[in-house]
């Protein structure tokens, strides 16, 4: 099959979600002015722009009345987002603040998770979550109907499980990826022999 991207405008979104696998969820915890907590997941995310100065992105589209989504409105008003790991554990919770509700709501509440307050920036962060990312508002930048937003991590938390002699092991993270529609992917590590280094 041969797909021309002008003539499939309406499958774009369904398209690309579905070979663009898997994708790490940025589980994004915000801040209202008015001090209403709010958690959504966005699989338009990246980890790694840049190392110095650490910079992460992620992408929410804009509703159809063109108003900006509670997590984009409230990093440019408060300059301040969490990032929070899901892993198997947190992903039914995960999917469940993925549900359009009104703005005063508190998805913390909603799903029943607990909350700790974060460090550096005025955040609440997922308690259960093995790893967070603390991250102060970078730049924005508009594509079609998405705002991308770009954080530079003021402080990462790890939990001392996911660790080996000191460092993060990867085969203890037990993270969960995004496929397409009410599709996840379990992170299963494996080793290639790299014999041509």
């Amino acid at each position: 099959m041969d797909i021309d991207p002008d003539e499939a405008v309406d499958d774009m979104y369904r398209l690309l979600t579905s070979i663009i696998v898997p994708r790490p969820i940025g589980w994004v915890s915000t801040r209202s002015a008015a001090g209403v907590d709010n958690l959504a997941p966005y699989s338009f995310y990246m980890g790694i722009i840049e190392a110095e100065p650490p910079v992460v992105m992620f992408s929410a589209e804009d509703r159809a009345d063109g108003i900006q989504k509670d997590s984009t409105q409230n990093v440019l008003e408060t300059e301040a987002f969490g990032l929070n790991l899901v892993t198997s554990d947190l992903v039914e919770q995960m999917d469940r603040t993925s549900q359009g509700v009104d703005s005063d709501t508190d998805e913390f509440d909603l799903v029943g998770l607990a909350r700790r307050e974060a460090d550096t920036v005025d955040v609440s962060l997922v308690a259960a979550a093995k790893a967070t990312m603390e991250c102060t508002l970078h730049d924005t930048l508009s594509i079609g109907d998405h705002t991308v937003v770009f954080g530079r991590i003021e402080l990462i938390h790890v939990d001392d499980a996911l660790l080996t002699d000191g460092k993060i092991d990867v085969r203890k993270i037990d993270a969960i990826g995004r496929l397409t529609g009410s599709y996840y992917a379990e992170l299963e590590p494996f080793q290639v022999d790299r014999d041509w280094q």
